[in-house]
């Protein structure tokens, strides 16, 4: 078996937004820290994504130094930022701060590895992972639910393989739309790629960081 590393991690300050590569990242049981922390609401208060708004992901989200989110190098409190926001997604919505566990759609951490990628054949963006996987071969992940990772003293729980939605069709960079790529999601994948994941043991991660893939009960 190859050595497994830490090839990439992503976080996304604001949910359904393009996100921002990091060297390391601090984790917990709510995540990668800062990870999705704000949201889009519709007029009714409702979450909104880029299922359904896919110009949101044009618009880019990084931490500030201050630990809030910044949406095209603004602070997401600044009107330019509502303003780009209601651009994407429509004049009624808004911008909301929340840190419970909710804003997640599934689990709090998203790992995908580079041999599904390879198969896969598109941008790996388009996945939106929370941490990146070198040294995979092929489709190994699919064997993966119910073990574990460890990263250094950080230990996660691979639950099971996600369920993939439109987003996967939208470029990152251009928004422009492939349905072909959910469709083969759909018929060589079983419709999952990546794995949903959680936190055990927290701690910082970097790149570059030698990943050890636990067997099933092993702490």
């Amino acid at each position: 078996m190859k050595t497994l590393r830490v090839a990439e991690l992503w976080r996304y300050p604001v949910k359904s937004l393009a996100g921002e590569r990091l060297q390391r990242a601090v984790v917990s049981s709510n995540g990668i820290d800062g990870d999705r922390v704000v949201h889009v609401r519709d007029g009714r208060g409702r979450v909104i994504t880029a299922r359904s708004h896919p110009r949101l992901l044009g618009l880019s989200a990084v931490l500030g130094e201050d630990g809030e989110p910044r949406i095209n190098g603004r602070p997401w409190t600044a009107p330019e930022s509502a303003a780009a926001v209601r651009a994407a997604a429509g004049a009624g919505v808004t911008l909301a701060r929340y840190e419970g566990p909710e804003r997640f759609d599934v689990l709090p951490l998203l790992v995908a590895t580079d041999g599904a990628i390879a198969a896969l054949g598109v941008d790996g963006r388009r996945l939106r992972p929370n941490v990146v996987i070198a040294g995979v071969d092929g489709l190994a992940e699919r064997g993966w639910p119910g073990r574990r990772l460890r990263i250094g003293d950080v230990v996660i729980a691979l639950e099971k393989l996600r369920g993939r939605c439109v987003m996967t069709t939208y470029d990152p960079d251009t928004q422009a739309q492939d349905l072909r790529v959910l469709q083969r999601i759909v018929d060589d994948f079983g419709g999952r790629m990546a794995l949903d994941s959680a936190v055990l043991t927290a701690g910082t991660i970097a790149v570059g960081d030698r990943v050890e893939l636990l067997d099933p009960g092993k702490d």
